[in-house]
């Protein structure tokens, strides 16, 4: 069995693929030893790929165009959340956006993942940033969560199903990302270029199980309800609600490709508010290499 360090963010439901393929042997199947290896910043998953500390990793795809712009090795070879899952959720006495003048926002990381989305939603509806509210990086959706319920926040992203148990809660939903923004790659399956060229066989052997666990997902309402609510925490409710609007969305890709459309709007939306020169007017083709996921797929 060849042993491999797989990175990814938190508990959350964006990890599905990987528990599945670890739930259903399908890893195993294919020879490999996975070590799923969850962290709650999301740059920890970042700088891990990049020492070589995780070999391939579920991780916010503007680390990869960081990565990039500073000369590194990263690349994107699959897709993840190619569609946002996400509601503005505020605090219970935030009813509006001109209610968040002079509050805080919470996000996962200043340079990357979601602030990017909160800058331009915010500007949309009239608040600009610095001047008009301030930004927290306070890490991924659980912690958010755990910080609005605190008051530590007085608003931020939150992740189906998180986002249907604030609602339920009292909280408000101020808006739905994905009207604005239909395409818009949060994370993707990346990998540094490197160690994929020296490990050829145990890239493409993932690769399989990665988008057999992806048609699994889609078929399967029933056993994703028990590796969510094992994984994660949630009840079987949330589980199922989660299941819903992922597949009816399609927020993970059936394919299991990442979205050049969808990494492009990611790059445009992301050159224009972090007023990155050499950002804008790149393609999100320079950023993927798919040649792994179509091997796999042809050997399937």
């Amino acid at each position: 069995m060849k042993k491999i360090v797989v990175g990814a963010i938190s508990r959350n439901y964006f990890n599905m693929p990987l528990w599945i393929a670890a739930h259903q042997g399908m890893f195993t199947e294919e020879g490999l030893d996975v070590t799923i290896d969850l962290h709650e910043p999301i740059d920890e998953v970042w700088r891990r790929l990049q020492d070589g500390r995780m070999d391939i990793a579920l991780g916010v795809t503007e680390h990869i165009i960081l990565d990039s712009e500073g000369g590194g090795h990263l690349e994107i070879i699959g897709g993840n959340v190619n569609r946002l899952p996400f509601s503005m959720i505020s605090g219970k006495d935030v009813k509006s956006f001109s209610d968040l003048r002079g509050k805080t926002i919470g996000v996962s990381s200043i340079d990357a993942g979601s602030s990017s989305l909160v800058m331009k939603l915010m500007t949309a509806h009239g608040l600009h940033y610095p001047q008009d509210y301030k930004i927290v990086a306070c890490g991924p959706i659980l912690a958010r969560w755990e910080k609005l319920q605190s008051g530590e926040i007085d608003a931020g992203l939150q992740g189906a199903p998180l986002n249907y148990i604030a609602l339920d809660q009292g909280f408000n939903s101020l808006c739905e990302p994905r009207d604005e923004f239909p395409w818009f790659q949060f994370t993707s399956l990346n990998i540094d270029g490197r160690w994929a060229r020296a490990n050829h066989d145990t890239v493409i052997r993932f690769m399989r199980a990665f988008i057999r666990a992806h048609e699994w997902f889609y078929a399967n309402k029933e056993g994703c309800r028990t590796i969510a609510m094992l994984e994660t925490g949630i009840t079987a409710e949330y589980a199922d609600r989660a299941w819903d609007e992922y597949t009816a969305a399609e927020i993970f890709p059936r394919d299991a490709q990442a979205n050049p459309e969808s990494i492009q709007s990611l790059i445009d939306i992301s050159a224009l508010l972090r007023a990155i020169p050499k950002r804008a007017g790149t393609q999100a083709k320079s950023y993927i290499n798919h040649s792994y996921l179509d091997e796999a797929r042809r050997s399937l």
